[in-house]
């Protein structure tokens, strides 16, 4: 995406994990998809495990896009670097409608 710049806590090999609430920019790689049934509410969640100190425990984030059944792009494996505002839903830290930018497909790899 043009114009797509670093968030100031971006993730780093030193501070993966996101404060419990505020602004959070982070680029890891899409663990999981979830596609709500259609007759919920339109709402689409991606699970990304970031990237960070091999050997330390695995931090995950939960990206969702609300209104949305599908983001093109947004698949298991591929990289991404995203931001948004953080906060904690259901004990996981949680971006609604984040930016992203598509780092590396799987088949790149």
């Amino acid at each position: 995406m043009p114009g797509f710049r670093a968030a100031s806590h971006r993730s780093t090999a030193g501070s993966p994990a996101p404060a419990a609430r505020g602004r959070f920019g982070g680029r890891g790689f899409i663990d999981r998809v979830t596609i709500q049934p259609t007759t919920s509410a339109p709402q689409f969640a991606a699970i990304v495990k970031l990237s960070g100190v091999a050997g330390s425990p695995a931090v995950r984030i939960r990206l969702v896009w609300m209104g949305q059944r599908r983001v093109p792009g947004i698949v298991a494996g591929v990289e991404l670097a995203f931001e948004g505002m953080a906060s904690q839903v259901d004990g996981v830290p949680t971006i609604y409608n984040p930016r992203y930018e598509i780092i590396g497909r799987p088949e790149e790899h």
